[in-house]
């Protein structure tokens, strides 16, 4: 009977976040401070654990695949008889997303800078009587980098393609890098940890099809997902290929055709970045 007791006493802690970085540091820092963390990285995941673990506590990134953070927070509060505390990290405090926390009764940070610090200040409202340890572990941490924004990495040597691509994305919340043939590419996704790759399937110094089982080959990129561009027509061996596992990896997630239309690279995209949709009728996000 106390031990049941004791096991009620600990809060459960529901941490959603694609970033692995920001996922494993929240995690650490949760765990120090006595909450028993579960992880997801995806929406669906966050949908299944908060099903069947009933969370005290949930910090979701708003960008997730599959279903996006506001959308998980939804239907939890739809589906739920006792809401949980929920702390929503984005990288785009806009006025809709700020909206959106309020209807949901959460609190929205903003990743960047202060991210630590106004996490911490929400979780010593919630427990004052971890603030000792809250504070202690916010200090800690202080030094490791949030991402503002979701990041794709293009890989491609046309300029106009980069030109096009940047403005469409940042209409979108969403910050591009990008690099002109595979070897940079390569070492560009090691130093910046890109959400995901769109490269096109013929560049210098090496094909998609090189940069793929380079990227494979280190833990920094192992897992990103890559998105083939061709302007001509791929054959269906070398399609095959492309999709071939890598080092126990998966190769390319998408192969889609070069097209000024970009209807269908983003609809891709947005699976992984998580940003919403924008139809040409619709005024851009602010």
């Amino acid at each position: 009977m106390e031990a049941r007791q004791a096991s009620r006493a600990v809060s459960t802690m529901l941490i959603v976040d694609d970033d692995p970085l920001v996922l494993k540091a929240t995690a650490s820092w949760c765990t120090r401070m006595g909450f028993v963390v579960l992880t997801a990285t995806t929406g669906l995941q966050a949908l299944i654990m908060a099903a069947e673990h009933r969370p005290d506590v949930i910090v979701i990134d708003v960008n997730l695949p599959e279903v996006d953070g506001l959308s998980v927070l939804a239907y939890l509060s739809d589906a739920a008889k006792t809401a949980p505390h929920v702390i929503v990290m984005t990288g785009r405090a806009d006025q809709r997303t700020g909206e959106l926390c309020d209807e949901l009764a959460a609190t929205c940070i903003p990743k960047g800078r202060f991210f630590w610090k106004q996490l911490a200040a929400r979780l010593a409202e919630i427990y004052p009587e971890k603030s000792a340890d809250i504070d202690r572990a916010s200090r800690e941490f202080a030094t490791i980098d949030v991402n503002r924004r979701p990041r794709v990495l293009l890989v491609d040597d046309d300029a106009s393609v980069k030109k096009m691509f940047s403005h469409r994305l940042d209409e979108l919340g969403v910050d591009l890098l990008h690099a002109e043939d595979a070897t940079r590419a390569f070492w560009t996704a090691r130093r910046e940890h890109p959400t995901v790759i769109v490269a096109d399937y013929c560049m210098p110094n090496g094909d998609a099809g090189y940069l793929l089982t380079k990227l494979r080959s280190v833990p920094e990129t192992c897992a990103i997902p890559v998105i083939v561009q061709s302007g001509r027509r791929l054959s269906d061996s070398i399609k095959r290929k492309l999709k071939e596992e890598i080092n126990g990896q998966p190769g390319a997630a998408r192969i889609l055709h070069k097209s000024i239309d970009d209807a269908e690279l983003l609809d891709t995209l947005q699976r992984y970045c998580g940003f919403a949709a924008v139809r040409e009728d619709e005024p851009a996000p602010s």
